[in-house]
């Protein structure tokens, strides 16, 4: 059986991301932290890591960047998860008497609006399926938690009321990270990190590479390297895969231009899956 390793307790939205790529059939296996994750694929102990690495709505994982740059695994596919929300209790509660609300503070902060037009307090805790977790163990009356729908299921909690994000176009983007290539796909993508040379156009020439090969971009990111005080390391996607002509053309160019590159890994581009309740957002 295939084992995936994730962050988290059983009912997290990384776990429900596994089960919509692998499906029914699979060991997910839960880790305290990102770095665990990537470790116990680099042992043996997962056959694969599901990795955030950006929210539509909150915005990119800091850390997934981080350890991408430290660790020498591949992007072996992405998966977009639409994050729908539930408001779940022990059950027997109704809505009306909930006062308080627990969750992740990214979860709270995506059902906001939601929470002050019912008047529920905010309580962070430290994840969402923790909370479902620790609610089922230790009931509280007039508590409610805001965790996924296999995270009720898991824990026996009855949800009093779905889809509570303030946004339907609340996607989070994973990557599947794996010691092996990804094999090829008919539309694939590719992620890479650079560096330049702290001169005066030098980014510009980079992007360049890409530009002049009509290669669309589709993410850039910088981030601080944390040896260097004051420079930054960029993180870059683009449609297509590397040993295309093209792609190949252009990375050759970008490890002429700059100062450090590191391929991640060229993958299936996933396709991003179209809410029931509300437009998406295009671009």
């Amino acid at each position: 059986m295939t084992r995936v390793g994730f962050q988290g307790v059983p009912g997290a939205y990384s776990e429900q991301a596994i089960r919509q790529f692998f499906g029914p059939d699979v060991e997910s296996i839960p880790f305290r932290t990102f770095d665990e994750i990537f470790v116990a694929v680099e042992r043996g102990d997962a056959d694969y890591g599901m990795q955030p690495v950006e929210n539509a709505v909150a915005g990119s994982v800091a850390s997934a960047y981080q350890l991408l740059t430290e660790h020498d695994l591949r992007i072996h596919a992405e998966v977009i998860l639409r994050v729908r929300h539930m408001l779940m209790a022990m059950p027997g509660a109704d809505l009306a008497g909930i006062t308080t609300v627990r969750s992740h503070p990214q979860a709270l902060a995506q059902c906001q609006r939601y929470l002050e037009r019912h008047g529920f307090s905010a309580e962070p805790a430290f994840d969402t399926a923790g909370s479902a977790r620790d609610l089922a163990a230790s009931p509280q009356t007039g508590v409610a938690v805001i965790a996924s729908e296999l995270a009720a299921e898991l824990y026996g909690l009855e949800i009093l009321d779905r889809d509570i994000e303030d946004f339907a176009f609340n996607y989070t983007r994973f990557f599947i990270l794996s010691t092996q290539d990804a094999p090829r796909a008919q539309r694939s993508k590719t992620s890479l990190i650079f560096t330049t040379p702290h001169q005066p156009g030098a980014l510009y020439e980079c992007m360049g590479e890409f530009a002049k090969r009509r290669i669309n971009l589709t993410k850039i990111e910088s981030r601080p390297r944390l040896n260097r005080p004051w420079q930054y390391i960029f993180y870059l996607d683009f449609e297509g895969h590397s040993k295309d002509p093209e792609c190949e053309a252009a990375i050759m160019g970008l490890l002429r231009r700059s100062s450090f590159v590191k391929l991640l890994g060229s993958y299936p581009a996933a396709t991003t899956p179209i809410p029931e309740n509300g437009p998406i957002l295009t671009g």
